[in-house]
């Protein structure tokens, strides 16, 4: 199966594993939970995953690389005790608590979570020495002596044996006692994670042009040559950076993420065209509403791949509206819990000083921060959202300050309520301001599409890749869009309907032979 795929099946587990009896007690009982084992390539998004999951089942999460560690710190450290055993004392060895169990008690008390996610990468390439501890792992969930705790779920991941030459296989006693999960690099999968990621447009756009070349590994004469999933990312983070900072990526650089030299230097070049292409064809003036017809005539005699290329280009943009908006959007609701919050406070009118229940608000906001760092979440998803809303409330928690100063007194209840329902309503008008943004620039977009390609593949691949993207779908489901549902209605189920035609002349032709 695919990695979105196997996230639903995680999750699905994680919801059986966890529910519970009237009394409070698991319904599955502690021995009849499987721990995960998800086998697959290696850089496909395994790791990443547990950290939405975690994320969206709130829980904890503790991830470990197994081959990080020795038997000493997986297991504990040996020591001897002296016990009495029929009426004499005996020396007897114990162990220290494991560095991976202490770990999980030391995020439960960080994060206030008793239920939560042990994720073990790469379990089955780890040393002699440690190789029947892992096995106890998976047997017993235990780690020496001390058990994973209550609550807990276990999740490992491995690679088969063809991507690494240090893999141990497992025995059928120790695959009969796991939930194996297998996965597969799917480039359609990973773009919907890709997406929500904001992997670099010139990745996107490349890899749906060539998608054979979204995840390779070969073994030459010269050695191995790999691209993975993982590498494409990182890939993106970098020539984001670049960007930023006025910097130019050169083969090399690209060569250093991507170890395929075919691909490296076909996605260098590709680049260069994407760059060039985004200046020639002026894509900031299209989604203005300018349309030049030097482009169309242009376009119009282009090869298929540049007129792809140009309509990427334009999701891309577009991309990059919607997720302004969805980001704002998020925050305006924190923003929006916090003012009520307070405004409930002043009309049960609290002994405490409206500064002083703004200022508990935020704090509450802040250990929510904290708490999620502690549980293991990704820290620029949090900062995108929360991270956001707690700087705003913070700033205007400096305003209302420096207007209490001028004053020269303490401002009321109703007066702290109304600057900060003012101060809202701004963050709200921002918020329909980057809507109505994203929705003029989808217009243009489409008047842009229908004037240089109609209804054609270009317009297909567009529409498809609208209904792809999780920050478009969202636009969708908030703004609606006439040419949208209308081209989605007209040209994929044309698309469908010419697809099954061809299945069934298959069908046929294969029983006239």
């Amino acid at each position: 199966m695919n990695i979105q795929r196997a996230k639903q099946e995680i999750k699905n587990t994680i919801a059986a594993y966890l529910e519970k009896d009237e009394d409070g007690a698991y319904m599955i009982p502690r021995v009849r939970q499987r721990p995960v084992l998800l086998m697959g390539p290696p850089g496909i998004g395994k790791t990443q995953i547990m950290e939405q999951i975690a994320a969206e089942c709130s829980l904890a999460l503790v991830a470990y690389t197994i081959t990080h560690h020795t038997r000493q710190s997986a297991i504990g450290l040996p020591f001897i005790v002296e016990k009495e055993y029929d009426g004499q004392v005996r020396s007897v060895t114990e162990y220290t608590m494991s560095e991976i169990i202490a770990s999980v008690h030391d995020r439960m008390k960080a994060s206030g979570k008793r239920e939560g996610i042990l994720f073990i990468d790469e379990i089955n390439c780890v040393s002699e020495t440690l190789a029947p501890a892992m096995l106890q792992f998976l047997q017993g969930k235990t780690f020496g002596n001390q058990p994973v705790p209550e609550g807990w779920i276990i999740v490992a991941a491995g690679n088969p044996p063809q991507y690494n030459r240090s893999v141990r296989e497992f025995d059928i006693v120790t695959l009969d006692r796991v939930k194996l999960i297998e996965v597969e690099a799917d480039l359609a999968a990973w773009k919907s994670f890709a997406y929500t990621a904001r992997i670099h447009g010139a990745i996107l756009s490349y890899l749906d042009i060539h998608r054979e070349n979204f995840y390779r590994i070969e073994t030459t004469v010269e050695g191995k040559r790999f691209v993975t999933a993982r590498g494409w990312q990182d890939l993106s983070e970098m020539l984001c950076a670049y960007e930023r900072l006025g910097i130019e990526p050169d083969r090399e650089v690209i060569g250093q993420y991507l170890q395929h030299s075919v691909v490296a230097r076909d996605f260098a070049n590709y680049l260069s065209l994407y760059t060039r292409y985004r200046e020639d064809y002026r894509i900031e003036e299209i989604l203005s509403g300018i349309i030049r017809p030097g482009t169309l005539s242009k376009l119009r005699f282009a090869p298929f791949d540049e007129r792809l290329e140009v309509t990427a280009l334009l999701l891309t943009r577009l991309s990059g509206d919607f997720a302004d908006a969805y980001d704002q959007d998020r925050m305006t609701d924190r923003l929006f819990a916090m003012v009520k919050n307070l405004h409930a406070r002043v009309e049960q009118e609290e002994k405490m000083l409206p500064s002083q229940a703004w200022e508990e608000i935020i704090s509450a906001q802040e250990t929510d921060y904290e708490a999620g760092k502690a549980a293991g979440y990704n820290e620029k998803d949090l900062k995108r959202e929360l991270g956001r809303a707690i700087s705003r409330a913070r700033q205007w928690k400096e305003e209302l300050a420096e207007r209490s100063v001028s004053e020269g007194r303490e401002l009321s209840g109703e007066e702290t309520f109304e600057f900060l329902r003012g101060s809202f309503e701004e963050e709200s008008g921002r918020r329909t301001d980057l809507l109505d943004r994203a929705q003029q620039h989808l217009e243009y977009a489409f008047d842009f599409m229908e004037s240089a390609f109609g209804e054609s593949q270009e317009m297909v691949f567009f529409i498809t890749e609208l209904q792809t993207n999780f920050y478009a779908d969202w636009f969708l489901k908030e703004r609606e869009c006439d040419r949208f549902y209308m081209y989605n209605k007209k040209l994929l189920l044309h698309d469908r309907d010419a697809a099954i035609k061809e299945q069934l002349d298959q069908i046929r032709e294969m029983q006239i032979t």
